[in-house]
């Protein structure tokens, strides 16, 4: 899986780009602020979801300095390779409707009513600065770190993940708003029930299938230990998953009124949480040190790659922002092999040329300065 072409306008600082790439690494360096992530943004909104920022629309729109408006409609679009053939994608600014921004997905031309679409098309995975704090942070970042891993694996998931998440504000809207039709409550919690035990049947399977694939790792970066916990992953543990959506559904007949009085859902697979060790020290990463909790993220991203190769024969691409500055030469040098030998196309930005010196010969160099790329000698 690779990018061919990619094509910004009015995205960030860039009012337009036209950049055109081969099926290897690629290397973005210059200064703080030149533009270097807002490339690797642009990318990661060619899947469903906000980006690698978890920005809205409105925001990755190009403003003109002292401007005070929201700024002009933004595109992104890219010719991608895949496994089954080439891919025209391009997504971009489509307005505002019932309160909420709504992203314009086209796919070979053709308009799609959601993103979801994308991910049977296109994968990518990102690290990022921001995600050192991953294992930190709330579990909200956890599970979309994971469900990134899923959709890469399970196209669908993004669907349902989509449905579910509709479904429960929409109840809640109405349990919020107050006599609500019963019939209405129940046709909402049928269908949380059903999507929301799928969805967390898939991240069950997505980590004990990763969690092997962590286990088997050799080389400079710790093995991880991953695990899904959360009331609905319980449940299906102990039982079949009819069973657990029988439950679901009982507990959020039976929870109406508590999650009207708190304004929130208490129950269901939004609750659930990630849940990453560090084997040889048996420790809970978020106990782990900064540089531990960095080599273990890079860890279970690069064994999601071995997986996807192992079970699709492809990988998706990876963005990787700052990355090689916070490593040492040995693990940088076992990053550049691993994906190298994936034969991954990996986007990877940093300020200074010389971390990447081992990559000459092995990737595309380009130099970003002000919101302008040009292909380095």
């Amino acid at each position: 899986m690779s990018l061919a072409r990619l094509t910004l306008t009015d995205f960030r600082s860039y009012g337009h780009l036209r950049l055109e790439t081969e099926p290897d690494l690629v290397v973005l360096t210059g200064a703080n602020g030149a533009g270097k992530t807002n490339l690797l943004e642009a990318v990661s909104f060619l899947v469903p979801g906000r980006g690698l920022r978890g920005a809205r629309s409105s925001d990755v729109a190009r403003r003109d300095p002292g401007a005070a408006d929201e700024g002009c409609p933004w595109a992104v679009a890219a010719h991608v390779m895949t496994p089954d053939g080439p891919v025209d994608l391009g997504t971009g600014w489509s307005g505002t409707e019932g309160g909420r921004e709504r992203r314009a997905v086209r796919i070979d031309g053709q308009t799609m009513k959601a993103q979801a679409p994308l991910a049977e098309v296109f994968s990518v995975q990102w690290l990022t600065p921001q995600m050192d704090r991953l294992f930190l942070d709330g579990a909200s970042a956890r599970r979309r770190f994971l469900d990134r891993l899923v959709f890469g694996a399970d196209p669908a998931h993004a669907g349902r993940v989509g449905a579910y998440e509709h479904a429960m504000r929409e109840r809640l809207r109405l349990l919020k708003a107050g006599g609500a039709d019963p019939a209405w409550l129940t046709a909402l919690e049928d269908t949380m029930a059903a999507k929301g035990v799928a969805v967390a049947a898939a991240r069950l399977d997505m980590a004990g299938r990763l969690a092997a694939h962590c286990a088997e790792a050799a080389g400079p970066f710790p093995k991880a230990g991953v695990a899904i916990n959360g009331t609905v992953e319980s449940w299906l543990g102990a039982g079949p998953a009819l069973d657990a959506e029988e439950r679901l559904k009982a507990t959020l007949g039976a929870a109406r009124s508590g999650d009207a009085d708190s304004g929130t859902t208490t129950v269901g697979p939004h609750r659930s949480d990630l849940a990453v060790t560090y084997l040889a020290k048996g420790q809970e990463a978020a106990l782990c040190s900064t540089g531990e909790q960095k080599a273990l993220l890079i860890a279970i991203v690069l064994a999601a790659a071995r997986m996807s190769a192992a079970e699709q024969g492809t990988v998706p691409v990876l963005l990787l922002d700052e990355v090689a500055a916070h490593l040492d030469g040995m693990r940088r040098a076992a990053l550049f092999d691993e994906i190298t030998d994936l034969g991954a196309q990996a986007w990877m930005t940093g300020t200074e040329t010389t971390l990447f010196q081992p990559l000459q010969g092995r990737a595309q160099f380009f130099t970003v300065e002000d919101g302008v790329v040009t292909a380095a000698d």
